[in-house]
């Protein structure tokens, strides 16, 4: 796989199937830990696939985001810009590359509830019709991860 084209996949209206624990720092286990809600998401490529923007909407939570990828061909990297509705700001970059197999790996520093984390963002399952992200936080300098959300996206015809 390019990686300087690898989001060029991720153009066009998606269903997406949240999932998120209740507390993105408790490692405990169980059903009740997790919740799962709906999102819309409107994704576009541009600068022949080296950058992509999307904007996506959590209708049950009340609020919606924005995210900028731009492809470095120095660096052979990509950084991930987060901005929330909440407080109009971008939040640090995650940066990274997609891998031989298609799957897309990131990191970055960041906070979560006043704590520094490590932040991991990995794209996966990519096909023509879904993709499946995830983020993990580290607490121990990357040494282990908690994964803390899920989503599955579905391209809508």
């Amino acid at each position: 796989m390019d990686n300087s084209t690898g989001f060029a996949f991720f153009t066009g209206t998606y269903d997406v199937v949240n999932r998120w624990r209740k507390d993105f720092l408790d490692p405990r286990e169980g059903e009740d830990r997790w919740e799962e809600f709906p999102g819309l998401t409107h994704a576009s490529a541009h600068f022949d696939g080296r950058a992509s923007f999307d904007e996506i909407r959590f209708p049950t939570k009340d609020f919606a985001g924005l995210t900028l990828r731009l492809y470095d061909p120095a660096a052979d990297a990509w950084s991930l810009y987060w901005a929330s509705r909440r407080t109009g700001t971008l939040f640090p970059p995650v940066t990274g590359r997609f891998h031989p197999d298609g799957t897309g790996v990131f990191h970055g520093d960041d906070q979560h509830d006043g704590r520094k984390v490590k932040v991991r963002f990995v794209w996966s399952a990519i096909t023509t019709t879904t993709a499946h992200w995830e983020q993990a936080f580290s607490l121990d300098e990357g040494r282990t991860w908690l994964t803390n959300w899920h989503m599955h996206m579905t391209r809508q015809a």
